[in-house]
């Protein structure tokens, strides 16, 4: 954690000097001031964690200037000092927002008690920022399932870009490729694991909400800017920025971006002053950059100084290999959450799902799993709970033609209507006896194999 600001705001000259060699000595920045109305001018330029205050002030007084300290930043900690026996005194400011009080005269053995739990304080107010920021999920490439060649690769080439400290680097791809998935593994797997990882979709909020959720504002910056906030870049500091949909960055945000990366610091909308940030920025989009930079909406100096590593996720489609293995984790992870015991993916569905051409990605594979889980009822995720667009066409292709492309005669449908269980029960008995009960040569017939012919068999009893 970086050393602490500190404030000193008393008439007393012995007692501001005092502050300044004992914390002086241990670290900490300390600014002095003998009266409230310099208080707040030092305030404002140095914004301090920590302020003693004393009440008793030439002009405003002490208790007094506490709403104001509080108002131009919430999160200051206010120790107030009063003299022995003003206990009132004291109960009033810890009810206008002093953290503490110390009645004079004290020692430092007394101070540095107290500035510690502050530190403390501070520490446990950022972890649960963070908590609120994001999913505490320590996902490392671990947890990323391939077994295909192009996805290893691309695992492997992330991890070595994982060990570097600072780096920019851009994740290309589709949608639902796994992008978010492969910035946490970055972060997770790095120096940088114990400090925050901080995500903002760029496209999901209007650019000036955008630029202060990225920068922070001061007080008064805009009209309903009541306190002063800070960015995701500042919470983030030691940590990484997962910028999501780069691409939709407004072009005076790609500016302010750019200045970022290559100078380290931020200003906060409506402020004055430059703040240094330790981040990483990981960017994302599954917009085409370069053709975005001749259309002229996305900088050319932006797109070379985030790409200094580049990672491009294949479509699912390009990679089916892994889809028998994505399916059988989902089906896992979906068991547990929905209380079932699905024990395995019938074949005919497997086959199906690695035809499909996914233009969800990963994502929809997901949707898939998680729909036909709560929809099946047998021990086995059964063809039919997948979605129309899955195993329509493919199936009717099967069913009215066989090895030697001999047509089939299909099912017809009566007019008062049939229930699907019905017609497939029927389609198998028929195939059956015109196979004279020869189950693989029946599985033929129907396109499916023996394993699913005998579990359909089981289920309807025949």
């Amino acid at each position: 954690m970086k050393m602490l600001n500190v404030l000193v705001i008393d008439d007393e000259q012995l007692i501001r000097w005092s502050f300044e060699k004992q914390l002086g000595s241990r670290g900490y920045k300390v600014f002095l001031a003998e009266s409230g109305e310099e208080g707040i001018k030092l305030f404002e330029a140095h914004e301090p964690e920590i302020v003693f205050l004393d009440n008793k002030l030439p002009g405003i007084q002490g208790i007094d200037l506490i709403p104001k300290l509080k108002t131009l930043r919430e999160d200051t900690n206010i120790i107030f000092m009063t003299a022995y026996g003003s206990i009132e005194t004291a109960v009033r400011a810890m009810k206008l927002g002093a953290v503490d009080y110390i009645s004079k005269p004290f020692t430092f053995k007394e101070i540095l008690p107290i500035i510690d739990n502050i530190k403390n304080r501070i520490i446990l107010v950022n972890e649960v920022q963070l908590l609120r920021r994001q999913q505490k999920d320590k996902i490392t490439f671990d947890h990323i399932i391939a077994q295909s060649p192009v996805m290893r690769h691309i695992i492997q080439l992330a991890r070595k870009i994982a060990q570097t400290e600072s780096t920019t680097v851009l994740l290309l791809g589709e949608s639902g490729s796994g992008k978010d998935l492969f910035a946490k593994a970055i972060h997770n797997e790095s120096e940088r694991k114990e400090k925050p990882f901080v995500t903002i979709n760029c496209s999901s909020l209007p650019d000036t909400l955008l630029e202060s959720e990225l920068f922070g504002h001061e007080q008064g910056a805009f009209t309903d800017a009541k306190k002063q906030k800070k960015g995701l870049f500042e919470i983030a500091d030691g940590g990484t920025v997962f910028l999501d949909e780069i691409g939709e960055l407004s072009p005076a945000t790609q500016v302010k971006l750019l200045n970022i990366i290559e100078s380290r610091t931020i200003r906060r909308l409506g402020g004055s002053k430059d703040i240094h940030v330790d981040i990483r920025i990981i960017a994302a989009t599954n917009k085409d950059l370069l053709k975005a930079i001749e259309e002229k909406t996305f900088r050319e100096d932006l797109y070379y100084r985030l790409k200094v590593f580049q990672i491009i996720l294949p479509p699912l489609r390009e990679h089916p290999e892994d889809i028998p293995l994505l399916s059988e984790l989902l089906l896992r992870q979906f068991n547990l959450q929905f209380h079932k015991k699905i024990e395995a993916i019938e074949p005919e569905a497997r086959k199906l799902m690695m035809e499909y051409k996914w233009p969800g990605n990963i994502r929809e594979l997901r949707n898939v799993i998680e729909r036909a889980v709560i929809l099946e009822t047998e021990e086995i995720l059964r063809t039919i709970n997948l979605p129309q667009e899955i195993y329509r066409i493919p199936n009717l292709k099967r069913l009215h033609v066989n090895e030697t492309n001999e047509e089939v005669a299909p099912a017809l449908l009566p007019e008062e209507g049939k229930s699907l269980y019905e017609i497939e029960k029927q389609t198998i008995i028929q195939a059956l006896k015109k196979e004279n009960y020869n189950q693989t040569r029946a599985a033929k017939l129907l396109g499916i194999t023996r394993d699913t012919l005998r579990y359909k068999i089981k289920k309807y009893h025949l």
